[in-house]
């Protein structure tokens, strides 16, 4: 039996006489995504898009990447049947016979797209629902709440059956507002905030600063592994790792203890910024969440904001550390980043950081640096990673 994804756009539906640029994406998106799995043909007629599932073909993986694709607000796996209401109950019953053996009531519900077929879609819903009603008896009508719900949508070429949608993974499509930079460490936060980010339509790109030998080569294999699991989602992402061990000893012989941090962090914001425009970055994204920690205050953020020309996203500033983590559990990247290789945030961590630096001293400090120098050798040195 021929089974296609019926798979219903999300918000780009409100678009106005820029949405066919959104509808574009979406659909190069999603073939880009189910080619990972067999050539499936993938179309887009009525705002719905088609996902054709050719014979043989393992179905449920298809479903799980389709799942993920941002920009889809529900999916729902149908069997396809010529346009006569003795296919669509035969479909009916063969198709769903696993979820009729198992449901107590029910009702069919139609959508009649093509407004050329002869019978109303409340007609169809009386006709099938009666039809299956006498092949099986114990399964009994129920309007308001029926254990299942048979769906009939009535097209331009064929029928569909099945049994409800599933949500889909929601946001806009990848790519259809840009492109930006991810700050990806191995902790819980960034990989969040790039999955967050993601949903909203934007392209990643990720970096990593590495400090060896003071963090190990298994601390930057963690990193990747985060963003391969990111990749589920977002698609293709370089992953640009960042020596980051000179900058950091240089910050330890000729600052104070207590600006180790906050200069750190400064230096990572100034590499980004410069590789992020090597991308065409619009912007870079961090995974900060207000006073979390001493460098996530409100003036140590905008000390460390000072050396950037892109702006900064900062998706999770409003959320809690358990807000935070369902989302990781959620796309599976909870678990890679608890392991204990720790990144170079924790390098050289001062016992009492300044919490509410000065950007004048900060400056002084840094006068102190080769700063040029030191981000120059960094930013020849970078690591070029193509992840997906």
């Amino acid at each position: 039996m021929q089974e296609v994804l019926l798979c219903k756009c999300g918000e780009i539906v409100l678009k106005g006489l820029n949405r066919k640029a959104f509808e574009d994406r979406l659909v190069a998106n999603l073939r880009r995504r189910v080619r990972r799995i067999a050539n499936c043909p993938v179309s887009l007629r009525q705002s719905v898009l088609f996902v054709e599932i050719p014979e043989g073909v393992d179905a449920d993986a298809v479903v799980e990447e389709v799942r993920r694709v941002f920009g889809l607000a529900s999916i729902c796996r149908a069997a396809v049947c010529e346009k006569t209401l003795e296919s669509i109950l035969e479909t009916a019953s063969g198709y769903l016979a696993d979820e009729i053996a198992f449901a107590h009531s029910f009702k069919v519900e139609t959508k009649r797209a093509d407004k050329k077929f002869p019978m109303t879609s409340i007609g169809v819903s009386q006709h099938i629902g009666g039809e299956l009603h006498q092949r099986f008896p114990a399964l009994r009508p129920d309007m308001h709440h029926p254990e299942l719900t048979v769906h009939v949508e009535i097209r331009e070429q064929y029928a569909f059956v099945h049994a409800g949608p599933t949500p889909g993974a929601g946001g806009m499509p990848i790519g259809a507002n840009g492109r930006a930079a991810l700050l990806l460490s191995g902790g819980i936060d960034s990989p969040v905030a790039g999955y967050m980010m993601a949903k909203r339509g934007l392209e990643l790109v990720g970096i990593h600063f590495f400090s060896y030998p003071y963090t190990s080569e298994r601390a930057k294999e963690k990193v990747l592994e985060l963003g391969k699991i990111l990749t589920r989602y977002v698609g293709r992402m370089p992953v640009l790792v960042v020596p980051f061990t000179k900058i950091q000893e240089a910050i330890r012989d000729n600052c104070r203890e207590e600006l180790f941090t906050i200069i750190m962090r400064r230096f990572m914001m100034r590499l980004s910024d410069r590789l992020a425009a090597e991308y065409s970055c619009g912007g870079l994204i961090t995974g900060e969440s207000l006073g979390q920690v001493a460098s996530q205050t409100m003036p140590a953020m905008a000390v460390t904001e000072a050396v950037c020309e892109l702006p900064v996203f900062r998706p999770l500033i409003g959320m809690d550390k358990e807000e935070i983590v369902q989302i990781a559990r959620k796309i599976d990247t909870f678990e890679t980043s608890i392991l204990p290789y720790e990144d170079c945030c924790t390098v050289f961590t001062p016992k009492h950081p300044n919490i509410r630096p000065n950007l004048v001293k900060v400056l002084e400090a840094e006068s102190h640096l080769a700063v040029d120098s030191l981000v120059e050798d960094a930013f020849s040195d970078v690591e070029r990673i193509i992840l997906g």
